[in-house]
């Protein structure tokens, strides 16, 4: 909530999860709710950041941004919405959703990280180009990736007439005829550019996976549809706070 602004208190309570706004109306009635040390029994009450909510005892602390690691399965969209598909919000559980949008996008077939937020001023620090946020991806790749893609790489490649791709980290875990494995490192997010860049080196990238982004890493017994939300040691690396208000 902006500063300043007050809410209904079972607004408050469900929109930091704490159960849906029938149960809650339910606990305020019942005289389960404290604000400020005294019980409140009215679901209209108007709270604000400031003040202290209890639900049976327990502090419900407000926080004004959420955030949320994904891990994106191939076929889901990374939008808001869409008419003709799924799309990563339809795989969150949250009372925000509506606030929420993914920060940058992956291709529909590649899976991996990606953050959820309601934070626009953190997604536009981490999506702006200056800041060359490092992005590292797992790929499979047709053909055999050499040392000579690397250097390339390492170099900028010049992807097209058009655009030359700032200095990467081409990893190769295994290399044959028959197909290559590699991690790679990029510090931008152009259209394609992944696929873009193996292209340009006569390869064709067959399965795509963002392992990071920033400080952010993908656990590695997260599978693909599941998601949770930062931890407050992950939001201090992203925002520099620790998520509340």
């Amino acid at each position: 909530m902006a500063s300043g602004k007050k809410l209904r208190l079972d607004r408050y309570l469900a929109d930091m999860g704490a159960g849906t706004r029938s149960a809650i109306k339910n606990s305020i009635r019942k005289g389960q709710v404290e604000v400020n040390g005294v019980i409140v029994t009215t679901p209209e009450h108007k709270v604000d950041e400031t003040d202290r909510v209890c639900l049976n005892k327990i502090p419900v602390v407000y926080t004004r941004w959420e955030y949320i690691l994904l891990n994106k399965p191939a076929g889901v969209l990374s939008a808001t919405k869409d008419p003709k598909g799924r799309t990563v919000l339809d795989l969150i559980d949250s009372p925000r959703k509506k606030e929420l949008f993914p920060v940058g996008r992956l291709d529909k077939d590649t899976e991996g990280l990606l953050l959820i937020t309601n934070d626009g001023a953190l997604a536009h620090r981490l999506l702006a180009p200056k800041s060359h946020v490092a992005k590292r991806y797992y790929a499979k790749v047709t053909g055999k990736v050499t040392e000579e893609d690397a250097r390339l790489f390492a170099e900028g490649l010049f992807v097209d007439a058009s655009f030359r791709a700032l200095p990467a980290k081409l990893e190769i875990r295994q290399a044959a005829e028959a197909g290559s494995e590699v991690v790679l490192e990029i510090y931008e997010g152009k259209f394609h550019q992944v696929k873009r860049m193996f292209l340009a080196v006569g390869k064709e990238v067959t399965y795509l996976k963002r392992l990071s982004m920033g400080p952010l890493t993908l656990d590695k017994d997260m599978r693909p549809g599941q998601w949770r939300r930062l931890r407050p040691d992950e939001i201090h690396k992203l925002t520099g706070e620790d998520g509340h208000v």
